[in-house]
């Protein structure tokens, strides 16, 4: 790796592998002739039982299904929007769609009306797979305002005994028409997947939509086939690997891992039964490979401290203690430094004793490359995770970049960085501080938004909107967004992510979004993990009824004031949390405040929370507020409740 003129840049000669006319379906083809039924590719669970599916099989349903979208009049250049759980028709549906030179469109299953029919139309579906009954009556329930659909494929028809509706179709009734004609024209399927160009757009990725209407991303099949090869050339995946598939089909971060790069590795996707047995389903699979946002570890951190919390004393002590050993083995490593021989021994004492036992509960006794990626991890997380000998590492990635391309190395872990670029693409920094990407990764421009993608792909160079700064190592530190650097009255400069991700390390605090814009001081809007501190109320025998009651008790108020003020301690101070309030609600993607991936709109959310946000600053220690709140169907009810402000103690 070297560095010229501020361009991180790649110098291996394999930089220059070619990926001509590889697409996924070519893919998919050479691993079923390769392995056959030998091997599985895919495995469910369903009714507490893992089915398998074969690399052979794989390649079957693919072939079926795209023969019976092409019975259905499915051509090159259409659209096939999904929307449903993780299961394998997910993968055999974006498959068949982009072996017909069509291409997928991934809508999250969570969505709200107004944002499916938006993608349906906007991205000019002329199909769509729906996974059950659920996802189906969204799309009944939207018809009218959504002319191009032709037919809804239901893959679980499951409660739709009486459905009659003639837009309707079955998922295995598509198979059934695929079939027939394949004994028709047994060479048809194998011709078509040979005609495939590398540059057809294979993939349209709606990004976030945290600043505005989400932007349709047009992936082509080099885009996401080099993602593949450049990731399993990082970190090389075994054919005996173990992926669990638990996160949305529609991030980019599932599409890379999932269905890119086990494609190019030949290594099996599990699927859980379904959200509520992830962890269960992962214990049985023990993965190798794993990638989870923030709120995933967040989560599962949350989960260890409220478990020793309610531990006997003795293993309290004993998990502070090899914790502790395990926090200064990691800061010797970071160090690129050997730890003492009696520290390393009792880091070994440790996880025998206690950490194995721990890492198998999470479902991560195996696992070898493990990764975080859709927003920075805070660092205290990150270093909890590698103390318990989980060795995580960060990766950077957008819709527009195809997925991950900046990932920590192995022997390279940083805690301020997010690691190097994958071989072979370019990043530079423009004297504003913005990170500019180019490579066999980057996206070939916005669906039907011409303007927006010239602004994006100005000389060739993907503009990420990321502030960010590349060290003398080549390792890429990511500042924050652009337009969330903030700066107070004084002129001080600070990142809100920083302060965010320090306080969700606490296992009381689910959510924060920290304000101060050309303000005297910084305040938080906090939001409580309901889980957590409803656990902490019963044990402190406080009564409550709702999430509203819980977050506005005054020895709620105490508790998180007592939480702010220890991670206080940890900032410098013009970056410290001066005053607080709990919100009365959990942010909600399906009230905008956060997008499908997690993240809080925070245009959106301060014009919302305005009220909120001026009481802040003024002398008041309560405000009464008025709030819509609005379900999935769209249906809306009003919320009236007070709620408290609070100093944080010095």
């Amino acid at each position: 790796m070297r560095r010229e003129g501020g361009i991180s840049k790649n110098t291996k000669q394999d930089q220059k592998r070619s990926v001509e006319n590889v697409t996924l379906p070519l893919l998919l083809k050479k691993n079923a002739l390769r392995f056959g039924d030998r091997k599985v590719a895919l495995r469910e669970k369903e009714f507490g039982i893992w089915q398998t599916v074969t690399w052979q099989r794989y390649w079957d349903n693919v072939k079926y299904f795209a023969l019976g979208l092409y019975q259905l009049g499915f051509k090159k250049g259409d659209k096939l929007s999904v929307i449903g759980d993780n299961r394998p028709e997910w993968f055999y549906s974006e498959l068949a769609a982009q072996s017909l030179g069509g291409a997928a469109v991934g809508i999250y299953p969570d969505s709200h009306l107004e944002q499916v029919e938006y993608i349906i139309n906007h991205s000019d579906s002329t199909l769509v797979v729906a996974g059950d009954q659920e996802q189906a009556d969204k799309i009944l329930t939207i018809k009218d305002r959504c002319p191009g659909i032709r037919k809804l494929i239901v893959d679980d028809p499951k409660g739709m005994r009486n459905y009659d509706d003639p837009l309707l179709i079955f998922f295995k009734d598509v198979q059934g028409l695929g079939m027939s004609l394949a004994e028709k024209e047994p060479n048809l399927f194998d011709r078509m997947i040979d005609s495939l160009s590398a540059e057809d757009v294979g993939w349209i990725g709606y990004t976030s939509g945290t600043t505005g209407l989400p932007k349709g991303s047009m992936i082509t099949h080099r885009n996401m086939v080099s993602a593949g090869i450049l990731l399993d050339e990082v970190d090389k995946a075994k054919e005996t690997d173990n992926y669990v598939s638990f996160l949305p089909i529609p991030w980019i971060g599932e599409q890379h891992y999932a269905i890119y790069w086990s494609l190019v590795s030949g290594f099996t996707v599990n699927f859980p039964e379904k959200v509520e047995t992830t962890q269960q389903d992962m214990r049985e699979i023990a993965p190798d490979i794993m990638l989870a946002p923030p709120r995933i570890w967040e989560k599962m951190c949350s989960d260890v401290q409220v478990k020793i919390q309610d531990a006997a004393w003795i293993k309290r002590k004993a998990y502070e203690f090899f914790l502790s050993v395990g926090y200064r083995v990691i800061d010797f490593r970071l160090g690129k430094k050997k730890p003492p021989a009696y520290l390393s021994f009792l880091n070994w004492l440790g996880y025998w004793l206690l950490f194995r036992s721990l890492k198998n509960y999470l479902g991560l006794a195996r696992v070898r490359h493990v990764y975080t990626g859709g927003a920075p991890l805070g660092p205290e997380i990150f270093k909890m995770f590698q103390a318990l000998d989980v060795n995580i590492k960060q990766a950077y990635g957008m819709t527009e970049l195809s997925g991950g391309v900046i990932i920590h190395r192995t022997d390279e872990i940083r805690l301020d960085t997010v690691g190097k670029p994958l071989p072979g693409l370019e990043v530079k920094v423009t004297d504003d501080g913005e990170m500019l990407f180019k490579g066999a990764t980057n996206f070939i421009g916005y669906y039907k938004n011409p303007e927006a993608t010239k602004k994006a792909l100005e000389d060739g160079w993907f503009h990420t909107g990321d502030a960010a700064i590349i060290d003398d190592d080549g390792q890429v530190i990511i500042v924050d967004r652009m337009g969330d650097v903030m700066k107070l009255a004084d002129g001080s400069k600070f990142s809100p992510q920083l302060i965010e991700n320090k306080l969700k390390f606490s296992p009381y605090i689910i959510d924060a979004i920290v304000i101060g814009q050309e303000k005297p001081f910084i305040a938080a809007m906090i939001s409580i993990d309901m889980k957590n501190v409803g656990k902490w109320a019963e044990n402190n025998q406080l009564p409550y009824t709702t999430f509203t009651d819980l977050s506005q008790k005054e020895r709620v108020y105490e508790l998180i004031n007592g939480e702010i003020k220890k991670i206080n301690q940890t900032l410098p101070k013009v970056a410290q949390v001066k005053r607080f309030v709990l919100l009365y609600k959990e942010l909600d993607a399906d009230d905008e405040e956060l997008t499908r991936t997690r993240k809080v709109r925070r245009g959106f959310v301060a014009e919302k929370y305005k009220d909120l946000i001026v009481a802040l600053y003024q002398d008041k220690n309560e405000l009464e507020v008025v709030s819509n709140i609005r379900y999935r169907d769209g249906k809306e009810f009003q919320m009236k409740t007070k709620v408290r402000i609070e100093d944080v103690e010095s």
